[in-house]
């Protein structure tokens, strides 16, 4: 459980890459239940060994940290313990199956939008165009390879991009990169980074799917 000041995450720690929000710990617990069909789908045969949870009763509570001003804005942003942790070869191989199924579902929504109009993402209007939406994902990944340590080479597509942040990851779980920064600032440590990219996809595939479904 990650506890901001106006938002609550609740972070699958076994389910990399579903984590939401809401304004209170319940609230948020009560979204996961609710997402958690949705995420097997969404990344397909990566899935199949993970169990559904039926309830909230279903979770246990590894770690309560604080939130801060991401935590607010919308995105999960504290590292637990557990991610600070080396993978062996296995797990590090089986956390990047599960991150790419989650960038391929954000290009399948992409691409299933492209060509439709989409809703307003809130009651008030707003809400980015497909191309906005992924030249944001682009960045997003762009700049989460800087936190982890590896820059990305300037000019390159988000192919590019996913693999030099791959490329960063097989090298921060090497110790190859350093943990903390020029600045001082902790480096983000590569299961936290994969965690962190994959929900960032899923979530806005979904918001293109909920998007194109309120038109239709």
């Amino acid at each position: 459980m990650e506890v901001g000041r106006k938002k609550v995450f609740a972070v699958a720690v076994d389910w990399l890459g579903l984590a939401r929000w809401a304004k209170t710990d319940d609230e948020a617990l009560d979204a996961l239940v609710t997402y958690a069909p949705r995420f097997k789908k969404s990344i397909g045969s990566a899935a199949r060994a993970l169990r559904q949870p039926k309830s909230v009763d279903s979770f246990e509570i590894v770690d309560r940290l604080g939130g801060n001003t991401t935590t607010d804005f919308g995105a999960p942003s504290a590292i637990i313990d557990g991610d600070r942790r080396r993978l062996t070869d296995a797990e590090l191989d089986d956390a990047i199956r599960h991150l790419r199924a989650a960038w391929k579902a954000f290009v399948k929504a992409a691409e299933k939008a492209r060509g439709q109009s989409l809703a307003p993402s809130g009651p008030r209007g707003g809400g980015r165009s497909l191309k906005k939406m992924v030249e944001h994902v682009r960045g997003a990944d762009e700049g989460y390879a800087s936190a982890v340590g590896k820059s990305t080479p300037e000019g390159g597509d988000w192919s590019v991009v996913q693999e030099n942040f791959i490329a960063a990851i097989r090298a921060r779980n090497a110790g190859e990169l350093p943990d903390v920064g020029p600045r001082g600032g902790e480096r983000w440590p590569a299961l936290f980074a994969m965690r962190r990219s994959a929900w960032h996809a899923l979530d806005h595939a979904w918001e293109l799917e909920d998007r194109a479904a309120r038109v239709g």
